[in-house]
């Protein structure tokens, strides 16, 4: 294949803490499915990102690792058509990440917004590791080592992008015109609300449904979900705008017709939150029906989720070798 035909690199990924989440299938899953059959796509498993947060809770890696890879199946990523890789499997992005730390000051770090909000939620105040402090370069390692050209991003990690296009530039000035300075992508519905209405979906704030989650586990989580608080009874009028069972249905009701009745009998204080999220309930789980089956089909052979990691973590890693090599030789770190 010609460069011109090639296609463009394409590097995004989850930390394996747990099983993911409506937020995000609506976040990024989504759009990766559709990415996968336009771009060369490597998703990376980021297991040193989550030990920045949660280095003493290793002993459910292994487990989630599988599990995260069971989730990516599930929703339609194909191992088959992208690279499925284990970050800690890659010594290049940690090397790469030594060598690109020379090129950002501490300051610079320190004012990426995702960094302050880590550090803020963690209580951390001045005591955080010199790991989480690294993060952000170890990300910008993550999209260089591939010299990736598009990074799917919320709006909220747009400043790790900017990060990296700087140290691209910074290396390319410096030593040599070597590195890619990547292009976001930024997803339409970036976040999605918790189920508890306070901020986006999350694992630690345990307001999320989860795409393994089972029918009866969806209903009971719909059930309590939170409306508009200032109606307490089904004939006052109520705010549909920032709503979250209406922003759930504006997502997965694909019903439109009884979606604008709801919204209307809603505002006029003419319909019960039991039959809005009676409804809901039920578009949820049409929606999660296919990946459970998918689900039960991937369980089936588990055993290959292994030799799926193993195999694409070796794939990756013949391309970010090569492009090590380039990278320490334009550095003079080829001594022979």
């Amino acid at each position: 294949m010609s460069d011109k035909n090639k296609k463009k690199i394409l590097v995004t990924g989850d930390r394996p803490t747990g099983n993911l989440h409506l937020g995000h299938y609506v976040g990024t899953l989504k759009n990766r499915v559709k990415l996968q059959d336009s771009f060369d796509c490597y998703f990376l498993i980021a297991d040193l990102h989550m030990l920045t947060t949660h280095q003493d809770k290793v002993a459910d890696l292994k487990d989630n690792i599988i599990e995260l890879v069971i989730d990516w199946m599930s929703v339609g990523l194909d191992p088959h058509k992208s690279c499925f890789y284990l970050q800690s499997k890659i010594p290049e992005i940690s090397e790469l990440t030594v060598l690109l730390s020379m090129l950002c000051s501490v300051p610079r770090i320190q004012r990426i917004p995702t960094l302050k909000e880590k550090i803020t939620a963690m209580n951390l105040n001045d005591n955080y590791s010199l790991g989480l402090l690294s993060y952000p370069v170890l990300m910008s390692s993550d999209i260089l080592a591939f010299n990736a050209s598009v990074v799917p991003v919320g709006e909220d990690q747009l400043s790790h992008v900017e990060l990296t296009r700087e140290i691209a530039r910074r290396f390319n000035s410096t030593y040599k015109n070597l590195l890619v300075e990547p292009d976001p992508m930024i997803s339409e519905v970036s976040r999605l609300v918790g189920t508890d209405g306070q901020g986006k979906m999350s694992k630690s704030l345990n307001n999320s449904i989860y795409l393994s989650d089972t029918e009866s586990v969806v209903k009971k989580k719909v059930m309590k979900m939170f409306t508009d608080p200032n109606r307490t009874s089904a004939d006052i009028p109520g705010n549909v705008e920032g709503n979250p069972v209406f922003i759930y249905h504006d997502i997965f009701n694909q019903n439109s017709a009884e979606l604008d009745d709801f919204k209307d009998r809603y505002s006029k204080g003419k319909i019960g939150d039991v039959e809005v999220k009676d409804s809901l309930v039920k578009n949820i789980n049409n929606f999660l029906d296919p990946i459970r089956q998918k689900r039960s089909e991937i369980l089936r052979n588990k055993s290959e989720i292994l030799d799926i990691i193993i195999e694409g973590s070796k794939r990756a890693r013949e391309v970010t070798k090569k492009n090590l090599e380039l990278i320490k030789e334009a550095m003079s770190l080829n001594f022979k």
